[in-house]
């Protein structure tokens, strides 16, 4: 029987406080298989991004267990890269510079991750970029830069928390499509998180949708586009597909039930 990449088995996580406690997820139970694209929508505060950082390593379920590969999560792990919402670039660093930074930390060869940088860089359609500063990109630019930080570790799962929030509508469209494909071309493993419910439909290949506080698995949906063939679309084709509103529509409503 194969392992799936990402396991989450009957996971809990209460925070104690001097108010007392809190049960923020509830028997989460979900995989994800290598390669594959899941997306995570909820409302907020119902704990999307507290499953990232259990899976990154940053934070331990109090029941129940995180598996990367059939091995439990006991800790930050070099197969996990993460892509926030703000690009986070140092200023007063050039582009490949701020792309080898995660090499430097982990004291790898610098001479083998320059090469490493400037490769991907130029697949991203920054090469002629390497020696600029973050302040002279655009937001889209800085968003790819970033990406190409987090693929320079050579991760095999990508955790995605909000990354195009903060760009304007028609920037953020374009570089969903780019780093989406990207994605699927290097057959990374990838969690979106997203409040955007067209977003995480047109990315993924699977949608999970949380309740409210304490977050469950409500529901989780396979995402495909027969009308497109055998080759899944872009993310910014998928929104023209026939199949579309009816996810979006099924996905909404199973949100709505929990609006107050």
């Amino acid at each position: 029987m194969t392992v799936p990449k990402i396991e989450f088995r009957n996971v809990n996580l209460r925070y104690f406080t001097t108010k007392g406690e809190t049960l923020a997820l509830k028997d989460i139970n979900f995989k994800v298989e290598k390669g594959e694209f899941v997306s995570i929508v909820g409302q907020s505060g119902c704990g999307k991004s507290t499953l990232l950082s259990l899976l990154a390593g940053l934070i331990r379920p109090t029941d129940g267990e995180v598996l990367i590969d059939g091995v439990p999560v006991g800790g930050s792990s070099p197969q996990v890269g993460f892509m926030l919402q703000q690009d986070s670039l140092f200023e007063w660093r050039t582009i490949v510079e701020n792309t080898m930074l995660g090499p430097e930390i982990r004291r790898h060869n610098l001479h083998e991750a320059r090469l490493r940088a400037e490769g991907i860089l130029k697949r991203y359609g920054l090469g002629d970029f390497l020696e600029s500063k973050p302040s002279e990109l655009s937001g889209g630019m800085r968003q790819r830069a970033a990406l190409a930080r987090t693929m320079c570790l050579q991760p095999d799962i990508l955790l995605l928390d909000e990354p195009f929030s903060a760009l304007d509508f028609q920037t953020r469209l374009s570089i969903a499509d780019e780093i989406g494909d990207i994605i699927r071309k290097e057959n990374k493993t990838a969690i979106l998180v997203t409040h955007d419910i067209p977003e995480a439909i047109a990315m993924a290949d699977r949608v999970i949708v949380l309740s409210r506080r304490p977050g469950r698995v409500k529901s989780i949906h396979p995402i495909t586009f027969p009308s497109h063939g055998e080759e899944r679309p872009g993310s910014f084709a998928a929104r023209e597909a026939t199949e579309f509103p009816a996810y979006f529509n099924t996905v909404w409503e199973e949100l709505e039930v929990h609006v107050e």
